[in-house]
């Protein structure tokens, strides 16, 4: 089990947002590639980016800010926004992300999904962000009127083996966690999930550090570092404390 502190880019600024609103955005650094050096001399090993704008527009914005950040701080970069075509996953890959988040093309284009497995294998992470149930996409801003258990349930025989779950409902909102949620959602994938939204304190990631690896892969943290809830320091050293 891992720690990703995550980079919300819009403007080229370090933001986040509540629930996927663009019109909640809170800046919180001027530098992307500041924030993620600040993350690695904090002991991180990997960090989740989001390019808030290519969310939107599905054309990828901050390529060069994978780049930076990958050769200058070590950091392994996940990297979701705006990755709609295979183009964009190769040029990600050159510059050096470590894994690949699709969403909206996950659900809306099941043929380039299929083609981005079979091309770049473990590099392909399914996102899964749901609201009531119901799978999001276009940065949020639209229902894609899908079951989220039922596309999850769909990934394996997919060919994908990672998968960042979001709860927008929580997410920004530091209001805590459903550990059994994603108890569930991993029973619904077949294999351990990437856990994002809403974690407030280091409770959280005790209540998800105890559901084990074979439950959980990562912990995608944002608005609760940036305020100061807790530091990449403290979490990691919870998780080593379970001997994750």
């Amino acid at each position: 089990m891992d720690l990703f502190p995550a980079i919300d880019i819009l403007d080229n600024k370090v933001v986040r947002l509540l629930k996927g609103n663009y019109q909640t955005a809170t800046v919180y650094h001027d530098s992307p590639l500041q924030q993620a050096q600040e993350f690695a001399s904090q002991g991180a090993r990997w960090v989740h980016i989001v390019d808030l704008e290519g969310s939107r527009s599905g054309v990828l914005t901050q390529l060069h800010t994978v780049a930076a950040i990958a050769q200058d701080t070590g950091l392994k970069v996940e990297f979701g926004g705006g990755v709609r075509t295979l183009e964009s996953i190769e040029q990600l890959a050159q510059a050096g992300a470590s894994r690949v988040v699709l969403g909206t093309g996950l659900v809306r284009d099941p043929e380039f999904t299929a083609k981005a497995v079979d091309r770049y294998g473990a590099l392909i992470c399914a996102g899964v962000d749901a609201l009531g149930g119901e799978v999001a996409v276009e940065g949020w801003q639209q229902g894609a009127g899908q079951n989220a258990e039922q596309l999850i349930g769909s990934l394996k025989e997919r060919g994908l083996s990672h998968l960042v779950y979001t709860d927008i409902s929580r997410d920004g909102m530091q209001t805590g966690i459903d550990a059994k949620a994603y108890e569930h959602i991993a029973s619904c994938a077949g294999f351990p999930v990437t856990a994002s939204g809403g974690i407030s304190t280091l409770d959280d990631i005790h209540a998800l550090a105890n559901l084990g690896n074979e439950v959980i892969e990562a912990i995608i943290v944002g608005r609760a570092i940036y305020e100061k809830s807790f530091t990449v320091s403290e979490a990691l050293e919870v998780l080593e404390s379970y001997g994750l």
